[in-house]
């Protein structure tokens, strides 16, 4: 039997764990990207909600669910944590927004010292050209 070891790159890590890390660094930009989409989606509710309560009368009661427990309020209570609340959202979509463009960097810049490519996305018409070596298996022709 042949001991086979593995190619190690310049830092010492196999192909192996250069391909888990990329796909950990991937794992992370789309856990940001789906933070992104729920502060996304509590916006637009901050938005749908502010503009109704504006129309309506301060005096008036409302509910609002606060760590799972309902509270009734008045509008005027209310409308202004609302507006603090989707000022802060504005301020967190915004930073998550640069931590998904600098993991993205992170990305390119681990492809680029690993070597990584994608088929199809690098090299596209390497992907297209068809093997021109001939085999024959039993009744099959492979080319």
């Amino acid at each position: 039997m042949a001991n086979i070891q593995k190619k190690k790159s310049d830092k010492g890590l196999t192909p192996e764990e250069i391909l888990a890390g990329f796909q950990n660094l991937r794992a992370e930009q789309r856990a940001l990207s789906g933070k992104l989409s729920e502060f996304e989606v509590d916006l637009n509710e901050h938005r749908m909600v502010i503009e109704t309560l504006k129309n309506v009368n301060e005096e008036r009661k409302c509910f609002r669910l606060i760590g799972g427990i309902l509270t009734e309020r008045t509008v005027k209570d209310v409308l202004p944590a609302l507006t603090t609340n989707q000022e802060k959202l504005k301020e967190i979509i915004e930073k998550l927004h640069e931590q998904i463009s600098k993991k993205g960097q992170e990305i390119n810049d681990y492809r680029e010292k690993h070597n990584i490519k994608f088929r199809g996305i690098d090299n596209p018409k390497q992907d297209e050209q068809p093997v021109t070596s001939t085999e024959s298996r039993g009744n099959v022709l492979v080319s």
